[in-house]
């Protein structure tokens, strides 16, 4: 197959209006090591898997080929705040590829300074790049939209952050990087040729059926209300927490997009907050549904120049009920029910959580194992709580929910209801043996996170309780 430099082509939204994006020369990153290559998405996207000796390839990955490449502008609201000019301050667009699954767009995160980087170095370091690769893929293997992981290239070099820490670079993949942050930064300063620019060019690249419509622009709000709602849902099932969702991190395709500090449970917290940085709680578990709501709305409030504010508020409107809608299609999937039935099952549900709120109860064996109960395989997932009568009263009216074969059920359950997810204990030990130089861990860990659903391939230690240690860890948004 070519390589990707035979491959690669100019970014297109960077060519299509002046205003969307600066050229940069990346900054080049001594002594680059290929740590890790996603052999899978190279051959999705029609490539050769770069290897360590593919001395042009790596250069390419690490920002060291001397070509230019594009940082975009936008703008956004930072944990409800608005700040009027972000952009690109450390990832920058190579371009892209025409692959199978239409045009990819290749990005750079951690390749230097930009015309955005705003007192920053424009470096990604080592921990937050390979938390970024080993969750992207965790999410894909889950089957939630993200973006992607090509590549992540090591380097000695060193930056400050609470203390000096080595940098890396990944290599990202995605149909687009665009975020609501693009539409609000040219809303927001008047520039409404670009604004009107940008929504065209989403339109016919990405949501072409909208053109069809009587109003393009107020269809393309629709598709993005639909999938917001729809990715929250896929969040919340799975115990996702994002830690920082603001309007400048999150995707016009409703996928997940920017990996900084992000959870997922362990014992079941709905207040859960994964981010060190956020004390108030503005994106814990349970308000990430309403905070999706939120950045809609401004989503919306940037595209009032180009259509009706009447329209966008009855879209916007539609939310609740397409989240709502997609959580019960998820949860009823997870349970084993063969429908939903809103008056007795969002009760068992409520009862469900209330009780494993209470407990600390493991959110992935909780549900894991459920299949297993639910299949009449054993019950070891009543011995996750310690209050077991009320557990038992529960169960009696679950079982009283479940119709059909007990063996089928227990495999659709157990196809929805992952047996590891990237949990941050995981991604720390992976952090520390790559800090060591062993890059093996964190291979074998992609490489499970990659078949999330599958019993014994071979790496059961992921899939238990976290270890003790776990409980002191800590993330923030210092990348």
């Amino acid at each position: 197959m070519p390589t990707l430099q035979q491959r690669l082509l100019p970014s297109r939204h960077a060519a299509v209006h002046a205003e969307f994006a600066r050229r940069v020369l990346p900054t080049p990153l001594p002594s680059p090591r290929l740590a890790i290559v996603n052999t899978a998405l190279a051959a999705s996207l029609g490539i050769d898997a770069p290897t360590a000796d593919a001395v042009g390839t790596v250069a390419l990955l690490a920002g060291n080929a001397g070509g230019e490449a594009a940082a975009t502008v936008y703008a956004g609201h930072q944990f409800g705040v608005w700040v009027p000019q972000l952009g690109d301050g450390r990832a920058l667009l190579l371009g892209e590829i025409d692959s199978a699954d239409g045009p990819q767009e290749i990005q750079l995160k951690g390749a230097g300074q930009t015309p955005y980087s705003r007192m920053g170095d424009g470096r990604a370091v080592l921990r937050s790049s390979i938390r970024e690769y080993l969750c992207s893929e965790a999410m894909h293997g889950l089957g939630i939209p993200t973006t992607r992981a090509l590549s992540m290239v090591t380097s000695p070099a060193r930056v400050r952050r609470e203390q000096m820490e080595t940098t890396a670079v990944v290599a990202r993949v995605s149909p687009s990087f665009i975020r609501f942050g693009h539409f609000e930064f040219f809303a927001h300063h008047g520039r409404l040729e670009a604004l009107r620019a940008l929504a065209d060019y989403v339109i016919d690249r990405h949501f072409p059926a909208c053109r069809a419509h009587a109003d393009p622009v107020l269809a393309l709000f629709g598709e993005v209300v639909a999938r917001t709602a729809t990715l929250m849902a896929d969040w919340q099932v799975v115990g996702f927490c994002h830690g920082v969702m603001n309007t400048d991190n999150m995707s016009i395709l409703g996928l997940t997009l920017d990996y900084g500090p992000f959870g997922f449970l362990d014992g079941f917290d709905a207040g859960h907050i994964c981010n060190h940085s956020d004390p108030s709680g503005r994106y814990a578990w349970d308000r990430q549904p309403g905070i999706g709501q939120w950045n809609l709305a401004c989503l919306a409030s940037a595209l009032l120049p180009l259509t009706g504010q009447a329209g966008l508020e009855a879209a916007l409107a539609r939310y609740t009920g397409l989240f709502e809608t997609a959580l019960a299609a998820r949860f009823a999937a997870k349970l084993g029910l063969a429908d939903w039935e809103d008056e007795r099952d969002w009760p068992l549900l409520t009862a469900l959580l209330e009780q494993m709120n209470a407990e600390r109860t493991d959110w992935t064996l909780f549900w894991r194992r459920l299949g297993d109960f639910a299949a009449q395989r054993n019950e070891a997932v009543r011995d996750l709580f310690v209050d077991r009568e009320r557990f038992d009263r529960w169960a009696a009216d679950y079982r009283r929910r479940l119709h059909g074969d007990a063996a089928a059920r227990g495999r659709a359950m157990q196809a929805v209801n992952p047996r590891i997810v990237l949990r941050n204990w995981m991604a720390e030990a992976a952090i520390r043996a790559a800090e060591q130089e062993d890059f093996s861990l964190m291979a074998a860990l992609a490489a499970a996170l990659a078949r999330p659903y599958a019993d014994g391939i071979g790496d059961e230690a992921w899939a238990g309780l976290p270890p003790d240690w776990a409980d002191g860890l800590s993330v923030s948004c210092s990348s």
